[in-house]
């Protein structure tokens, strides 16, 4: 399946909030013709009125791409609306958070070809990271669509099984909450050696900006970088003798964070 055959047979968006919208953004950007796009939400932005695609009309009868993007408790109610689609060539994607291939299959059929995937919120600026699984049903062209898709809004990941996705909601689904706060407690912690606010929260944004796009782009990992700041008996190794405490430092804390996001991801996805 090549977006030639997208344009062709057509997109559907089923739900367009924050990542729906985003997701949209990047792949009209890319050419993807408003013609070529349904979408059916409730409440339809201005910004999606704006953008000359099918709102709320009904869909044709075999749509290239069916992507599934609305709240998890949602999708009792919005499910039924595809329902007939599947069984067929339609592949659905689904970016709901916690919402299993097997209950999309039990509700679609067993022949749907289906790909979940958790993107993140940093997509909303073209930085996201989005991990994906398909079903036995996808083949390697609608995979490798799906992979070209959410690559609008940032780097992409397949899975080996979708049991790793619950770890996944815990590391990078989650994972912006975790550096938001860190900004906020940097901030607050320059505060507290007498920063006004302002000027604290403004280096403690630009730190942790800066910092990650470092590490995304140089050649060394972390720890090496890490190293590369810290000077012997310097300042940089005076903070890390503290986050690098084995009982109460950043990394147990960290991993218990983790831990816990990634078992709550496990009783949602088990209902």
């Amino acid at each position: 399946m090549t977006l030639d055959d997208l344009a062709a047979r057509g997109l559907v968006l089923l739900g367009c909030g924050k990542m729906g919208s985003a997701m949209l953004e990047g792949w009209l950007d890319g050419g993807l013709p408003a013609s070529s796009v349904w979408v059916k939400d409730p409440k339809p932005s201005g910004w999606l009125q704006a953008q000359g695609v099918h709102i709320n009309a009904d869909f044709p009868a075999n749509p290239a791409i069916v992507l599934v993007a609305v709240k998890p408790q949602m999708m009792g109610d919005a499910l039924p609306s595809i329902q007939a689609l599947g069984n067929g060539e339609t592949l659905f994607m689904s970016v709901a958070a916690g919402t299993p291939i097997a209950h999309f299959e039990a509700v679609l059929g067993a022949q749907t070809p289906i790909v979940r995937a958790m993107p993140n919120t940093p997509a909303a600026v073209g930085k996201g990271i989005t991990a994906l699984i398909g079903n036995a049903r996808v083949s390697d062209a609608q995979l490798a669509l799906a992979e070209r898709l959410l690559q609008a809004v940032g780097q992409t990941v397949r899975l080996d099984t979708e049991a790793q996705m619950d770890a996944v909601t815990g590391v990078s689904g989650s994972g912006p909450a975790y550096v938001f706060h860190l900004i906020e407690t940097l901030a607050k912690a320059g505060e507290a050696q007498g920063l006004a606010p302002a000027l604290a929260m403004t280096l403690a944004k630009a730190t942790v900006a800066g910092a990650g796009a470092l590490a995304e782009n140089a050649a060394e990992d972390p720890s090496q970088l890490r190293v590369n700041v810290t000077s012997p008996n310097g300042t940089t190794q005076a903070a890390l003798d503290v986050l690098m405490n084995e009982t109460n430092g950043f990394a147990p804390l960290l991993q218990k964070a983790v831990a816990a996001a990634t078992h709550r991801s496990k009783e949602l996805s088990n209902g």
